[in-house]
């Protein structure tokens, strides 16, 4: 088991509220556990502003299957990447509407940019990258 480390911040009276608040929102047992969390989230921030490491992402795309060519040119695309995407998922939302969701792996530029290509095509109506890490350095 890994040692744990306690330390001590100061922190104004109305930041810790505010800070209490959301976590109680959230089900978090204690502050601890939402450091922690906030440790972890700026740590993969920055594991992606540093080219040369793995990285992960999830894409999430909508758009109108009635677009001419949209599914073609999506298919298309996820195929030239195909080291890259690890995994998707097709939803019919309703008679127009689908949502994709793919899992995307390799360096941080190289998500942005399949994500960047996907959001683009003509017919997505929305996408989003979340950005996260491969693991391997969080504790």
């Amino acid at each position: 088991m890994e040692k744990i480390v306690r330390f001590s911040t100061t922190i104004a009276p109305k930041l810790l509220d505010q800070f209490d608040e959301i976590l109680e929102e959230k089900g978090y047992a204690n502050r601890s556990e939402g450091i922690r969390d906030l440790i972890r989230n700026f740590i993969v921030a920055s594991e992606w502003e540093h080219e040369g490491g793995e990285a992960i992402g999830s894409l999430t795309l909508l758009y109108d299957h009635d677009v001419r060519g949209v599914s073609d040119k999506l298919v298309e695309l996820q195929h030239s990447h195909h080291a890259n995407i690890l995994s998707s998922m097709h939803v019919h939302l309703d008679e127009h509407n689908c949502l994709e969701v793919l899992v995307i792996k390799g360096e941080a530029t190289e998500i942005q940019h399949i994500s960047d290509a996907l959001i683009a095509a003509r017919g997505v109506k929305h996408g989003k990258l979340v950005m996260s890490s491969a693991g391997k350095g969080l504790g």
